[in-house]
């Protein structure tokens, strides 16, 4: 077997299970409300494939660079998500998403410019959700109406994510740990859903999804730090690993206290 052929069955195996984590994801998010949904959507179910490819690839000092590039990015998503709730109160889906990629992408820009440290990754991360999160406070409650699945929904959601993953898989050899990082946190998840849901459920349902996720995505940030520091330590599997539990218990005790608030 040619080493190009190997390569290519083996970025288009690894497209196939990330599209499938990020499906599946979503069908989830659509069936539980905003809620449920927005702690669904904030797993890594989009950056964690993509870093386990990279950590087949590369050695753990790779991950370790790779995770503090991303740490600020984070920051940059829940900007984007702010300006998506803001802006799709009002205007329709491509308006909305587009003028919310278009602070990401700007974001991350400024953010490559950057010498970043694992501190200056945790105080941008600190600033911009003491900012955000109290803004999106009020638009965190919609009525979630029934949702009528339409054919390419499905082949959507798994191209972007697919896309997504063989760019940095492709890229991370020439591109180095500062560019695969920022790539690997694109929020592919909540793009798609905001392209797919807006139309279907309108804006401000659908910002009620992304609102709800700010505190979840504080949760996915500390995941990226814990990545970071522990990845020289104990290796990348450990290191992953260590992440994806941070970001699971994270988001099962906001679960937890968000039912114990209900009840009381």
């Amino acid at each position: 077997m040619s080493p190009e052929f190997t390569f290519i069955l083996t970025l288009g195996l690894r497209m196939a299970v990330a599209a499938a984590f990020v499906v599946t994801a979503s069908f989830i998010t659509e069936r539980s409300g905003p809620v449920i949904g927005a702690l669904i959507a904030t797993l890594p179910f989009s950056a964690g494939p993509s870093y386990v490819f990279l950590a087949l690839d590369h050695d753990a000092a790779f991950i370790a660079q790779g995770a503090l590039a991303s740490l600020p990015i984070n920051a940059g998503t829940i900007l984007m998500g702010l300006t998506y709730v803001v802006l799709a109160q009002r205007w329709n889906a491509v308006v909305s998403t587009g003028g919310a990629v278009a602070v990401w992408i700007a974001l991350a820009a400024l953010a490559r410019m950057v010498p970043w440290s694992l501190a200056g990754g945790l105080i941008a991360n600190a600033m911009a959700f003491a900012i955000c999160l109290p803004l999106l406070r009020r638009f965190r409650h919609a009525k979630m109406p029934l949702i009528t699945r339409r054919w390419y929904d499905i082949p959507l959601r798994a191209a972007l994510v697919a896309t997504l993953v063989a760019v940095v898989t492709t890229l991370s050899g020439w591109v180095g740990p500062g560019v695969s990082g920022t790539i690997a946190l694109f929020p592919i998840v909540f793009s798609s859903m905001m392209l797919i849901l807006h139309p279907r459920i309108g804006g401000p349902a659908t910002a009620a999804v992304i609102a709800n996720g700010g505190w979840g995505l504080l949760g996915f940030g500390i995941g990226i730090a814990v990545l970071q520091v522990t990845a020289l330590r104990f290796g990348s599997v450990a290191a992953l690993c260590l992440a994806l539990m941070t970001c699971v218990s994270w988001n099962l005790a906001l679960w937890w206290i968000g039912r114990r608030t209900l009840g009381r």
